[in-house]
C-alpha cells in the first residue's frame, strides 16, 4: 500500500481493528511506520494473523482483547496499550456494532448493547487515553461515525442514534481538549465493503451497489485508512471538531423514491447483539 503520510515514531491504538475498516486503518498505520495496538472484542474477529504478519516484517505491534460492554475491560485496554506503546499519540475510536431492527421490535437489551459499544465505550476509552496525551503535550483522536448520522435508513433507529451521538461528542470533545493539545475529529464512512456486508446482506452485489454511488464504485477500508492517516498528520493540524464524510457522494444525492418503504432483506448484528 502506498501511504502518503509518514507515521514513523507514532504510537497508535485502533479500537475494533479485528476486522473491516479497523483492520484497514491499523494496517495502514503499521505500513506508515507507526507502532500499533490492534484491539478486538471476540475470538471470531481476532486480528492475530495480521499482527503476526506485521511482526514478521519487523513492525512493533500487539493485539489486545477487550469487551466494550464491560467498563473494566475498556480501562484495562487503555492501560495495556499505554504500557506496550509507552504512551498513545493517536487514538482511533473505530469499535462499533450495527443492527437492523424495526423500531417497535427493538428490545432494551439491544438498545443498551449498541449504545454501550458505540458511545459509552468510546467515551471512556477516550477519557482514559487523553489524560496521558495531555500529560505528554498532546495527541490526536479520530472517531468513526457514519453516513447514518446524516441520513435515515429503514430499521436503523438505534444505530443511527449512536452514530449521531459520536458526531456530537466529537464536536464537544474537540472544544474541550483542543486547548490542552488534543485534536479531535471524526470520519463518517459511506458504503465501505467489509466482511459484515456478506454476512448481513445475503444478496449483496458489489457491482449493483456501485451503480447507486455517484463515485461509481464501493469504497474499501483503504479509502477510510488514508483519510485517518491524513487526519492524524500535521497536514490536518487546523482541522478541529469536524466530521468528514467519506461516502463517494451518496449524501450529496437527493433520492426521491420509495426505498424507505421497503423492508430490509438481511440481518446485521448476529453474533454481536442479543436476540438476533
Amino acid at each position: 500500500m502506498d501511504n502518503t503520510f509518514n507515521m514513523k515514531g507514532k504510537r497508535v491504538l485502533v479500537s475494533g481493528s479485528g476486522t473491516g475498516i479497523g483492520t484497514g486503518i491499523a494496517g495502514a498505520f503499521v505500513e506508515s511506520g507507526a507502532d500499533v495496538v490492534f484491539h478486538y472484542s471476540h475470538d471470531f474477529d481476532s486480528p492475530l494473523d495480521a499482527v503476526a504478519e506485521a511482526k514478521a516484517n519487523g513492525a512493533r505491534v500487539e493485539a489486545i482483547k477487550a469487551d466494550f460492554c464491560a467498563h473494566d475491560q475498556i480501562m484495562r485496554l487503555a492501560d495495556q496499550a499505554e504500557q506496550f506503546l509507552g504512551g498513545v499519540d493517536v487514538l482511533i475510536n473505530n469499535s462499533g456494532i450495527t443492527m437492523n431492527m424495526p423500531f417497535h421490535d427493538t428490545t432494551a437489551v439491544q438498545y443498551d448493547t449498541l449504545y454501550a459499544v458505540n458511545v459509552r465505550g468510546m467515551f471512556f476509552l477516550t477519557q482514559s487515553v487523553t489524560r496521558g496525551m495531555i500529560e505528554r503535550g498532546g495527541g490526536v483522536v479520530i472517531n468513526l461515525s457514519s453516513v447514518h448520522a446524516f441520513e435515515g435508513m429503514a430499521q436503523h433507529s438505534v444505530y443511527a442514534g449512536t452514530k449521531a451521538a459520536v458526531m456530537g461528542m466529537t464536536r464537544q470533545l474537540a472544544i474541550e481538549l483542543a486547548p490542552q493539545g488534543v485534536r479531535v475529529n471524526a470520519i463518517a464512512p459511506g458504503a465501505i465493503e467489509v466482511p459484515n456486508y456478506y454476512k448481513g446482506m445475503p444478496d449483496y452485489n458489489r457491482e449493483a451497489m456501485a451503480q447507486c454511488i455517484p463515485a461509481g464504485f464501493v469504497g474499501m477500508p483503504h479509502d477510510i485508512a488514508q483519510v485517518a492517516l491524513f487526519l492524524a498528520s500535521d497536514a490536518a493540524r487546523f482541522i478541529v471538531g469536524h466530521t468528514l464524510l467519506v461516502d463517494g457522494g451518496t449524501t450529496a444525492w437527493l433520492p426521491f423514491n420509495d426505498g424507505f418503504r421497503q423492508p430490509l432483506s438481511g440481518q446485521f448484528g448476529k453474533g454481536y447483539v442479543p436476540g438476533l
